[in-house]
């Protein structure tokens, strides 16, 4: 799933369109309702694809410049390192597929080889055992925390910005 964001009344071919698939989207905008307190309230369903947006250019290219000063005062940076510090601290999650043994042995595992996998002498010291893997997390049993899946970057907070400067409002479809 996408969103698909629409200038309203773009000024450039810039500012006709804007994408990102849902795991860039959702990070992208908390950060923006971060910095704007208000755009929550303006905007309650930024997080979907129903029309909502800011509808006038005064609005857009205010959150423009917003996002780009705290761009180029560091903080947007300090906010994505601090961000990404807290979802390094959080516990992995259990494997869904081979349920947190490391082993898929279910019948695509099976018919995958993946109970009998050798594995590679790096993960083998790491989980004690030289063979059976799974797909879903390499033989650990453990996947990255679901957050990990949501990033977010200066250049696509720059890249949002640059197209809100010049949407004259948006919509997100």
């Amino acid at each position: 799933m996408g969103m698909d964001v629409y200038g309203i009344a773009p000024t450039s071919e810039r500012g006709e369109y804007f994408r990102n698939n849902v795991w860039w989207w959702r990070p992208l905008w908390d950060y923006c309702c971060e910095v704007d307190s208000t755009l929550e309230a303006r905007v309650p369903h930024g997080h979907t694809n129903d029309g909502d947006g800011l509808k006038t250019a005064e609005e857009a290219q205010a959150l423009s410049l917003l996002l780009l000063l705290k761009l180029e005062s560091g903080e947007a940076l300090a906010y994505i390192k601090e961000r990404d510090m807290e979802i390094a601290k959080l516990e992995w999650d259990t494997c869904r597929i081979c349920e947190g043994s490391g082993i898929r042995e279910d019948k695509i595992g099976v018919e995958g080889g993946m109970p009998t996998k050798e594995l590679t002498e790096d993960i083998a010291i790491l989980v004690g055992r030289t063979h059976g893997t799974c797909n879903g997390c390499r033989g650990f049993g453990k996947t990255e925390p679901f957050a990990s899946h949501y990033p977010l970057t200066e250049d696509n907070i720059r890249e949002f910005a640059e197209f809100l400067r010049d949407s004259g409002g948006f919509q997100i479809c």
